[in-house]
């Protein structure tokens, strides 16, 4: 997997910025957003680190060892906001993009 140069990953993280704002806004209409989707189709999972020190993006179906505590949505965005802003990653930010393929602006060169 290639890094994207600076402005793919501005593109990227515009993307992912702008789609989390969409589902807040699925939130506030009383519709289920597509980061939640994502993750009851075992898509990726955002959960509470061991001992609750923060949070964890891992992809595919992970469940913790003891019983699952589920992250609030507004908890989960706020994380991801974080995360892309203050330490891009490619391969998560990727990862989170990959929840949005269906909607007109997704690139091809985003897959993770």
């Amino acid at each position: 997997m290639a890094n994207l140069d600076d402005t793919q990953t501005a593109r990227l993280d515009e993307f992912v910025l702008a789609r989390l704002a969409e589902d807040e806004d699925r939130v506030r209409a009383g519709e289920l957003p597509l980061l939640d989707e994502a993750e009851r189709r075992g898509h990726l999972r955002i959960m509470h680190a061991h001992g609750g020190d923060g949070l964890l993006l891992v992809g595919g179906p992970v469940e913790a060892m003891e019983e699952r505590r589920p992250v609030p949505f507004a908890e989960k965005v706020e994380f991801l906001r974080r995360e892309i802003r203050d330490s891009h990653d490619d391969t998560s930010v990727k990862l989170i993009a990959s929840v949005y393929s269906a909607h007109p602006d997704w690139r091809d060169d985003w897959r993770p």
